[in-house]
């Protein structure tokens, strides 16, 4: 028999009645039952329930195991009484009566349990993190994440793309973050950096003529941490093709992220007509680029009602350029305490207020409006309003107002807020949708100069000829993909032409000079008959964590840090030697305390 296991924890059925079996894992419980000892033992693979009487030899060692103890049994199998049958677990229906017993690692008192599924502590978690794996939720997340990883992986080989792996050393490069730098011992002053993403390379795999290229590449970003994001590594699918198109590139991703969620999914829908939203709608309708489609709500801009009205901070407000008033429908909020609430939701993201109409039936069964706004533009605008936004008697509509980049992100909040609160959201699918037509520039308020928005490396709508006009007009063939409220896609056809390059970058001032120093090796390839292409990059924590159903990204990697961006576990960042200093040429120039 093998020195371990001739079986594992999940293997055993009732048609193993009889043999003799050899199992190893750890102690997941003990309990006492008036002198007969039982062992839940558990592996990887599943739990299997042994038992032990004071006629075993191995009673005496038995009664001394503890909780995560890692043990061998051997014994044999018996099939358990109809009424101690498990049916929650598949070896449910058997018992190992245990014959002999080692131990292979006993544990101290453990700092967190691991049978159930306590809360405890992150900081704790994370220090003690291969503990915490061994949590049925966590061990779960995590097998879902190899499984996930497997399956983008056997889709992108089905569909005809070649796999390669990209340099982890390399230049620094401009991905909206910083780098992680990593000195260069042997060239002494200078550095090399950890890649944002592979971005360059799977551009040059593209000029150098291999048409199809997919990665699960791990990316490096210096961050801070939110709960959908790592604020030091992730891992992302990371693709790219020759001679294609946006809608190309569309086609391609869908069936392979679509597929996937419906494999591991959990039964809940996954709609498959993704639509194509442009960034400006997106930015109206649902104040944010990453829009969450299970909750109906769309906000409208409704300035015309308040313009010259009797509310004066809306009316004054609107005589200034740029600026609007938008209104966040909400159906079934037709109540003073709901408004009021919405209301402080708003002074606690540092407005002043949210302005609110409500619809009721009057004394007489009429509809009439309510609320401080009401009283103050009349009825002809309130009724006006209504219709517009198509509510009824028992809804509200919020209102907000100003230059719309001041308070999308509180109105994108509030319409996430309204459609939980009131029961609009349908938690229980997974909603797709494109956000394209992304503008390349931005001008700074204060300064006038234009910048980048978004990804400089894209191709301008129109080519060389569109960045002869306005740049605040010129669209980049730039996409996302958000799916329930998550950016999960990022992507773009790309600019491949030198002199699209160069007079895109010299519009945000930029001279030829420094795209030659910053971007040499790429802009030095296109000069040798670069094709046109395009692709994109998914993230895989982020996919998982929306599979599982888990709020925070740390719940589906596997040793994540914490929110200050440090390893408990392995105690890092942690200084370096004065000999590693010297072999690096590095002297610290530490802030003062």
């Amino acid at each position: 028999m093998h020195p371990y296991r001739s079986h594992t924890c999940g293997d055993l059925r009732l048609s193993d009645e009889g043999q003799t079996i050899r199992l190893s894992g750890w102690v997941h419980r003990v309990r006492d039952h008036g002198g007969v000892l039982f062992i839940d033992l558990r592996d990887h693979y599943g739990v299997t329930q042994c038992v032990v009487d004071p006629d075993s030899d191995a009673f005496g060692l038995a009664e001394s195991v503890r909780s995560e103890w890692c043990i061998r049994i051997d014994g044999n199998v018996k099939k358990r009484t109809d009424e101690t049958i498990n049916p929650e677990l598949p070896t449910g229906e058997v018992e190992i009566f245990i014959r002999e017993m080692e131990i292979l690692g006993s544990a101290k008192e453990l700092p967190l349990p691991v049978f159930g599924d306590l809360e405890y502590p992150e900081e704790v978690r994370l220090k003690y993190r291969f503990l915490d794996l061994r949590r049925e939720k966590l061990h779960a997340n995590m097998m879902l994440r190899s499984d996930v990883i497997r399956d983008l992986r056997d889709r992108m080989w089905s569909i005809g793309f070649n796999e390669f792996q990209t340099p982890i050393i390399t230049a620094s490069s401009p991905e909206g973050a910083r780098d992680f730098l990593v000195p260069s011992r042997l060239h002494p002053g200078k550095f090399y950096a950890l890649p944002q993403a592979p971005q360059q390379f799977k551009q040059l795999l593209m000029v150098s003529g291999f048409d199809k290229y997919f990665q699960i590449a791990p990316c490096f970003r210096d961050e801070d941490p939110r709960a959908d994001r790592s604020p030091t590594d992730f891992y992302q699918l990371d693709m790219e093709m020759s001679f294609v198109t946006q809608q190309d590139v569309f086609d391609t991703i869908e069936p392979v992220l679509a597929g996937c969620f419906e494999k591991f999914g959990g039964g809940r829908p996954v709609n498959r007509n993704w639509p194509q939203i442009a960034y400006k709608d997106s930015a109206l309708w649902y104040g944010t680029d990453k829009p969450d489609l299970r909750n109906p709500i769309k906000m409208q801009i409704v300035s015309e009602h308040f313009a010259g009205s009797g509310f004066a901070i809306f009316a004054n407000l609107l005589e200034q350029p740029g600026t609007q008033i938008r209104a966040i429908p909400a159906p079934k909020g037709g109540s003073r305490k709901f408004c009021d609430r919405m209301n402080k939701f708003a002074q606690g993201e540092g407005l002043p207020g949210m302005g609110y109409i409500f619809w009721r039936k009057a004394e007489d069964g009429s509809m009439e409006a309510a609320g401080p706004l009401a009283k103050n533009v009349g009825p002809e605008r309130t009724e006006a309003i209504r219709a517009q936004l198509g509510l009824e008697v028992g809804d509200a509509a919020f209102f907000l107002g100003g230059k719309p980049k001041q308070f999308e992100a509180v109105a994108a909040k509030a319409r996430v807020i309204i459609g939980e609160e009131l029961g609009h959201t349908d938690k229980e699918r997974f909603e797709f949708a494109w956000i394209v037509d992304f503008p390349i520039y931005e001008k700074d308020e204060e300064t006038g100069e234009i910048d980048f928005e978004h990804n400089p490396f894209s191709m301008p709508q129109g080519g060389l000829e569109a960045l002869d006009g306005d740049p605040l007009d010129v669209k980049g063939w730039q996409y996302d993909l958000s799916c329930n409220g998550n950016e999960l896609v990022s992507g773009a056809i790309r600019n491949h032409k030198p002199e699209i390059m160069y007079k895109a970058f010299e519009i945000a001032g930029y001279p030829a000079e420094e795209v030659d120093k910053r971007f040499g090796g790429m802009v030095n390839a296109f000069q040798y008959g670069a094709p046109p292409h395009g692709g994109c990059a998914a993230g895989i924590d982020r996919i998982v964590m929306l599979l599982a159903n888990e709020a925070n990204i740390r719940e589906v990697m596997l040793f994540p840090m914490n929110q200050k961006a440090e390893d408990l576990m392995m105690d890092a960042p942690s200084e370096a030697t004065a000999a590693q200093l010297r072999d690096l040429h590095l002297r610290l120039n530490l802030p003062e305390e």
